[in-house]
């Protein structure tokens, strides 16, 4: 079996979807590793250091998408990198495959088997397998440290000479993966950090951090199977809103990483209340690319309302490519290697890993949510 590690061509990604310590890990006699020439400089692995770990390294780009049995990335494939591929292919990445629909009509067409990482459930089993949660660990870190860049304060408190410092006020807004990681990171750096998530079953995961839990009561059920968010009505939104926003206009700093798994970013964060802050504080929407939780949220840029900098970065990932390589390079070879046995593909689909996850095979869409959005496309 060949397995092959695509080099990223999406404008502003340096992530690598296997490292060389991981592909030791792969290696056997029953399969043989390629590997894309260049596909691990941007995050700071060599050529000669896959060839070292074992692995070949393929510099025609048509011959490994078109000869390969296994193809691994982290974005999503272009058009033609899936022209390329031979029916019974099987594709691991990060497929977003509830926005990109027309991509996975053609990777269908093309017969190819696409597993999503973002599809795997959250279980224990999958647990090693889990690149959502690999890869927010990183975002919530990162985007702390851009606030702490933009805010024109310091975060801890300092006794000096000229007098006491005061601690930045920081509010985390949704405490999955990547909230909790902002919250451990602005507590490290010294600010006072208060946090609130839809799931009041986080409230313990909050304050063993060392931050304060936001009460606001809630009537209908905000937590879905496998622990994610929920989706909440507009109403519930709303209140909400109106709950979080005097904590908000208290703040310096407001991380906001509310997202929904396959769903538009739900906003929590509304104009009026922006303008109740102070001049110089500072937002980072990391549910940007998802639409956003803040009223003016544009992705990839940075905007100031009513003297507040609002920033929306995206694929934070990848501003850190060697620890976000390496970790999601463990979640693709904990899937393969639970899926490939002697050289041969085994799809167990009683197995929920394997059927959460595959979204397209033998030229069918057999993730069921993904088919009705297709289905409504073509309605539309």
């Amino acid at each position: 079996m060949k397995i092959a590690i695509a080099k990223e061509n999406e404008l502003g990604e340096r992530r690598v979807a296997c490292v060389p310590d991981v592909i030791r890990r792969l290696a056997s006699e029953q399969t043989e590793i390629w590997v894309a020439s260049g596909a691990g400089e941007a995050a700071f692995f060599s050529d000669a250091d896959y060839q070292q770990a074992g692995a070949s390294i393929e510099s025609d780009p048509a011959k490994l998408w078109s000869q390969a049995d296994v193809v691994v990335k982290v974005a999503p494939p272009k058009p033609e990198e899936i022209e390329a591929l031979q029916p019974g292919t099987l594709l691991v990445g990060m497929l977003n495959p509830w926005q990109n629909l027309e991509l996975i009509q053609q990777l269908a067409q093309k017969q190819v088997t696409a597993l999503a990482m973002e599809a795997i459930p959250r279980t224990s089993k999958a647990q090693s397998m889990d690149a959502l949660s690999s890869q927010a660990s990183i975002a919530g870190y990162k985007a702390t440290l851009l606030a702490a860049t933009a805010l024109p304060k310091y975060f801890p408190m300092l006794t000096t000479a000229a007098g006491t410092v005061r601690p930045a006020k920081v509010f985390v807004i949704g405490a999955g993966v990547a909230g909790l990681q902002a919250i451990a990171t602005a507590r490290r750096l010294g600010a006072i950090v208060q946090a609130y998530d839809i799931r009041s079953e986080v409230k313990e995961q909050i304050e063993s951090l060392g931050a304060t839990f936001v009460e606001v009561e809630l009537e209908e059920e905000t937590s879905s199977e496998g622990g994610y968010a929920k989706e909440v009505s507009a109403d519930t939104q709303q209140r909400i809103q109106e709950k979080v926003a005097d904590t908000i206009a208290d703040s310096d700093v407001v991380l906001t990483t509310a997202q929904v798994p396959g769903k538009k970013a739900p906003q929590l964060v509304s104009d009026a209340t922006i303008a109740r802050m102070r001049p110089g504080s500072v937002i980072v929407d990391v549910a940007a690319e998802q639409g956003g939780n803040c009223e003016g949220t544009e992705a990839g840029k940075d905007v100031v309302r009513h003297g507040v900098t609002i920033i929306g970065p995206v694929n934070l990932p990848s501003s850190v490519p060697v620890h976000a390589s390496q970790l999601y390079a463990k979640n693709i070879a904990s899937l393969l290697k639970y899926i490939i046995s002697d050289g041969h593909l085994n799809l167990n689909w009683d197995d929920e890993i394997i059927s959460q996850s595959c979204i397209t095979h033998q030229g069918e869409i057999v993730n069921p949510k993904v088919r009705e959005l297709v289905e409504q496309l073509a309605i539309k």
